[in-house]
């Protein structure tokens, strides 16, 4: 206000009283204008913070989880588009893919770095040993990802969802469910986590006498023969295990379930309220929007050792009534009783 007020002064002595008023106006409105340029050139820009996000699926897979992980960023006070950004890079099922995809998030100094999948997160801490990794893994303290669960080290935090140690409880809720059952295919994907939920499997196969027939996937390309392969096994239900290329694929995995009159037990509630019948596990829509809770520490200055490794404190069993009784199926009133949520 002092050197508009100057500049007046120095126009209105220079031209006299015979300048008009209008020029004097546009005159002052040019000064006006440059002198809050520079005002606003001088205050410092509010900095955006930079997340990446690799998935090993594709977009439309893990749409559920990103929703989740930004709404918990959201109510947090952190806003894509205004003061963060999210860098995101799908793996679409090709693990391949996975270490120049974490290079290339690691390349545009991101802040900080939220994965999931035993494959994904292995691929980022091998890219960088310095910016801060929050995962959401199966067993991270079992694959060596983190020293310990209160104190994880290095530049590794996060979440583990101990879907390897429900595996076989997930088996044993199914043959409550059909007590009839004596065999039970186990759809898997490739990988040390999903070995371990197969050896998980077969311990609690053997003392209720079921036999297990388990088919591989490696690739989108696999499932037809995979579908073929479960078909001829004659099962009398199936066990899809926790893998991103399974998630991504569910739609044609619930498709074929229904088709053949299959029961199917998942991991997650997701693929349930999707259409299938049974799941048991960690409500992980509520792990990831948690994980937001995490990034926003992370990005305040809390180092990412310094943030414990969070179990899941609650497991969810949900039931499908609706495609209980597309396929036929009669659930005991004892298994619904125990049911945390019911679709009807």
């Amino acid at each position: 206000m002092i050197r508009i007020a100057i500049t007046v002064r120095v126009i209105a002595s220079r031209t006299g009283c015979g300048m008009k008023i209008s020029s004097l106006v546009s005159i002052l409105v040019v000064t006006l204008v440059l002198v809050l340029g520079v005002a606003a050139e001088a205050q410092p820009q509010a900095k955006i913070a930079r997340v990446g996000w690799l998935a090993s699926g594709s977009p439309s897979g893990v749409a559920p989880l990103t929703g989740a992980f930004r709404q918990g960023l959201s109510e947090l006070g952190h806003v894509e588009g205004k003061n963060i950004a999210i860098e995101y890079r799908y793996a679409e099922g090709k693990f391949d893919r996975l270490p120049d995809l974490a290079k290339e998030i690691v390349h545009l100094k991101v802040d900080v770095i939220v994965v999931a999948n035993d494959q994904a997160i292995r691929a980022v801490k091998q890219a960088t040993a310095t910016i801060p990794i929050v995962m959401v893994a199966d067993d991270p303290l079992g694959h060596g990802f983190i020293a310990s669960l209160a104190r994880p080290g290095g530049n590794l935090t996060g979440f583990s969802l101990m879907s390897t140690e429900l595996a076989g409880k997930r088996l044993e809720l199914l043959m409550e469910a059909l007590p009839k059952v004596s065999r039970v295919a186990a759809l898997r994907a490739s990988g040390p986590a999903q070995e371990q939920q197969v050896k998980e499997i077969q311990i609690a196969a053997q003392p209720l006498g079921i036999q297990v027939q388990t088919v591989q996937v490696q690739n989108p390309d696999d499932f037809e023969n995979a579908f073929l392969t479960i078909t001829k096994g004659r099962p009398g239900a199936l066990l899809v295990l926790r893998s991103s290329l399974l998630r991504t694929h569910a739609l044609r995995i619930k498709e074929f379930a229904e088709k053949r009159q299959l029961p199917t037990m998942y991991d997650d509630r997701f693929f349930v309220e999707s259409g299938g019948l049974m799941s048991y596990g960690t409500n992980t829509l509520g792990v990831y929007r948690h994980a937001a809770t995490y990034v926003d520490k992370i990005l305040k200055g809390t180092k990412p050792a310094d943030l414990p490794v969070e179990q899941p404190k609650k497991f969810e069993l949900v039931i499908n009534l609706k495609t209980a009784k597309q396929i036929g199926l009669t659930i005991p009133p004892n298994v619904l009783a125990r049911a945390d949520k019911v679709i009807k």
